[in-house]
């Protein structure tokens, strides 16, 4: 026998040695293979929560009509990566800043089913409140001016677009600079929303810390009739900044 012939006889023995192999080896049980694809989506799904998504509902009509009590909606947390924050305009989902919610609007999930999807952000989380982004640090924000408008750094907000119709700017004057790293918040349901100005005499004086926002409201996802998209909107476009400029943030 040639060395060639060897050669070709040794890979031959190989191939049929690792054929053997592959067929000793038993494939995994159904059930097993099912719990490990289950362990990988729920990891996959905590990622997300962390990292991108997260499920909310409306507890109360202190957002009408933009959303309604029970709504559904989704909140992105991109926005807010690295340097960006919150910008004037947004409605974002934030922590309790301590003595904003009633201890049953902060109980959450109930039942386990419920408790598991609300750890891996596809049950709406209890213990947050959504509200509009009136004012970030540095801002100066008064109501009211002559005409009965919120004016912020010296700039009236024509604020019909989103307030309810008929509705009132705020029924509670206030004339607040905001601390850096800070957030004046309000509802927009004026007459209903226990917001910033509810809390002005509270130890934080109605200031909400950005450390305790989750992230920026972007779709109403539920019920399904009225699913939309959520943007700023455009009267904050034109809103200077503390130093007479113009502060521009991402849509």
């Amino acid at each position: 026998m040639t060395d060639v012939d060897e050669a070709t006889d040794t890979s031959g023995g190989r191939r049929r040695r690792r054929k053997e192999q592959r067929a000793g080896k038993k494939p995994m049980p159904l059930w097993l293979e099912s719990v490990v694809l289950l362990g990988i989506a729920l990891a996959l799904a905590v990622l997300i929560k962390a990292l991108f998504l997260q499920a909310f509902y409306i507890p109360s009509p202190s957002m009408e009509p933009q959303f309604v009590e029970d709504d559904r909606i989704l909140v992105q947390k991109v926005s807010y990566w690295g340097s960006g924050e919150p910008q004037r305009g947004d409605i974002i989902v934030f922590k309790d800043p301590g003595g904003w919610l009633d201890p049953v609007d902060t109980a959450g999930a109930t039942g386990p089913v419920s408790g598991v999807l609300e750890r891996i952000g596809l049950y709406p989380t209890g213990g947050h409140l959504v509200k509009r982004v009136m004012a970030v640090g540095g801002d100066h924000i008064v109501c009211c001016d002559d005409d009965g408008r919120i004016t912020v750094n010296g700039d009236p907000l024509d604020e019909s677009a989103y307030l309810p119709p008929g509705t009132d700017p705020s029924d509670v004057t206030f004339d607040k600079t905001v601390p850096d790293g800070y957030l004046w918040m309000m509802g927009d349901n004026r007459a209903f929303s226990f917001d910033s100005r509810g809390h002005m005499g509270g130890p934080g004086g109605g200031f909400v810390k950005e450390d305790l926002v989750v992230g920026k409201v972007f779709a109403l996802v539920w019920p399904w009739g009225r699913a939309e998209l959520i943007d700023r909107p455009e009267v904050f476009d034109g809103v200077p900044d503390p130093q007479g400029g113009s502060q521009e943030g991402s849509g």
